[in-house]
């Protein structure tokens, strides 16, 4: 994702050509929208796209506390695949 969004930069800028899957993702961005690129990658949801980063975010910080601090002794399931 961060590359993409590099190679998005670029071509708004006039550095890169602006290929199609760049136009994609820049069109997404723009109206609000989880790219198609990012959400094949990332977890499913129905939510905006700053929506959809802030859960981002929050799934990251989890589980980073996860691999610092150990599982917890009991989870929800079920709350890791549901969108």
């Amino acid at each position: 994702m961060a590359k993409y969004l590099k190679d998005v930069q670029k071509a708004l800028r006039g550095e890169v050509v602006m290929s199609e899957d760049l136009d994609k993702i820049a069109t997404s961005l723009f109206n609000n929208q989880v790219p198609d690129l990012f959400s094949s990658v990332g977890p499913l949801s129905l939510k905006p796209l700053s929506s959809w980063i802030i859960d981002l975010n929050e799934r990251i910080k989890f589980i980073g506390k996860w691999i610092s601090d150990g599982s917890p002794p009991a989870f929800w399931l079920s709350g890791f695949f549901f969108p």
